[in-house]
């Protein structure tokens, strides 16, 4: 565990996240992991991966992700869904992270 606090805290604007979202619908899509159905089978529970660019640090230690499109999120830094994106993401998914690479990450004010 103290390893990955120390990774974590070295995040720094410009570094590229990867954010295992939890969603729920009635129609999973493609890049659905774990899915689950609900008893009655009318929903289903399912975590999706999300690449985000941090834009800033904040001073309270959180996190200011920027998507693709450039939608903003606030994520504690030790939040057990984020995680840096390492060489394997970067090659396993390099649509991904050629799109990330257009957003212009926030600047202090």
């Amino acid at each position: 565990m103290w390893e990955v606090d120390l990774f974590r805290s070295s995040l720094k604007s410009g570094d590229v996240v990867i954010y295992r979202k939890h969603k729920q619908t009635t129609h999973p899509g493609p890049r659905a992991r774990h899915v689950n159905a609900s008893s009655k089978g009318d929903h289903y529970s399912y975590m999706v991966e999300k690449f985000w660019i941090v834009g800033q640090v904040l001073s309270d230690g959180r996190l200011l992700l920027r998507t693709r499109r450039g939608k903003t999120h606030v994520i504690d830094d030790r939040d057990p869904n984020l995680r840096r994106a390492t060489l394997w993401d970067r090659l396993r998914n390099p649509t991904r992270f050629t799109q990330l690479q257009r957003v212009v990450p926030i600047r202090d004010v």
